[in-house]
């Protein structure tokens, strides 16, 4: 018997997830894209791409594809996003597990501002000049233009359109994962002295914050979102296990 499984995604853990599960011939795998990036990376298993409508948009897609498990491995601050996919788990009555991969947690040396939103991040800046990194979607970068006399660097998968309208910006495509090193020359040969970041967690990101630390710069953190309270994994082997254990339960079952 093949079960059906959904992916939601767009990170790196979903990806590598998705390629673990690829070959096994008692799953049938989808891996579902809100279709913001671009270009994105390509896929070990069918992809589809795009909204699917909300919780009930998305309760209708797992019954009629006759999906028999949901997974959540969107970004931390997807919150919407997992709010729907929890939603639509128990109006379709799938069982639903999710990667939450850990927040960082602050060790001696860093110096971090904790904010809730990018209003915040820009008042937690404050009035005088400062040379900015900007490690944010770009959902959130217009916020900025709230602060014109800072130099910002943004750092973006995609470009920013439109531009943030302030008179010094420095734009930077690339997509990570981003080294301590690379880190550290990035922001020394901008003269960073404050980065705005979201507590993404992994070890893709983290090159900046180590950086940061080394080179005594401030790093304003927005806050990690409330999420729904489901069955959760921490990373891509634990949820492996959760799955073969939901696998060979339904295989007894016979669903």
């Amino acid at each position: 018997m093949t079960h059906r499984i959904l992916i939601l995604g767009g990170t790196t853990e979903a990806r590598q997830l998705a390629g673990k599960l690829a070959d096994r011939a008692d799953l049938s795998v989808v891996l579902s894209l809100a279709g913001r990036t671009v270009d994105p990376v390509a896929q070990p298993v069918p992809v589809r791409s795009g909204g699917l409508g909300g919780a009930q948009g998305l309760a209708n897609y797992l019954c009629d594809e006759q999906v028999g498990l949901l997974i959540d491995a969107t970004h931390p601050y997807a919150a919407n996003i997992s709010r729907n996919a929890a939603e639509a788990a128990t109006l379709a009555g799938v069982p639903i597990l999710t990667l939450r991969r850990p927040a960082w947690e602050a060790v001696e040396g860093d110096h971090w501002t904790l904010v809730e939103n990018g209003r915040e991040a820009v008042a937690a800046l404050g009035e005088r000049p400062r040379r900015v990194f900007l490690a944010l979607g770009r959902q959130e970068i217009a916020d900025f233009a709230r602060a014109p006399q800072h130099a910002y660097v943004i750092r973006s998968v995609d470009p920013i359109e439109p531009p943030l309208a302030v008179p010094d910006a420095t734009y930077i495509l690339a997509r990570g994962p981003f080294a301590e090193t690379d880190e550290r020359e990035l922001l020394a040969g901008h003269r960073i002295d404050a980065i705005v970041a979201k507590n993404s967690g992994g070890s893709a990101t983290y090159g900046k914050i180590a950086a940061a630390r080394e080179l005594g710069i401030e790093v304003i953190l927005f806050r990690r979102t409330d999420l729904p309270d489901v069955p959760s994994a921490a990373s891509v082997g634990e949820l492996l296990a959760m799955i073969d254990h939901w696998a060979a339960s339904a295989e007894k079952r016979g669903v």
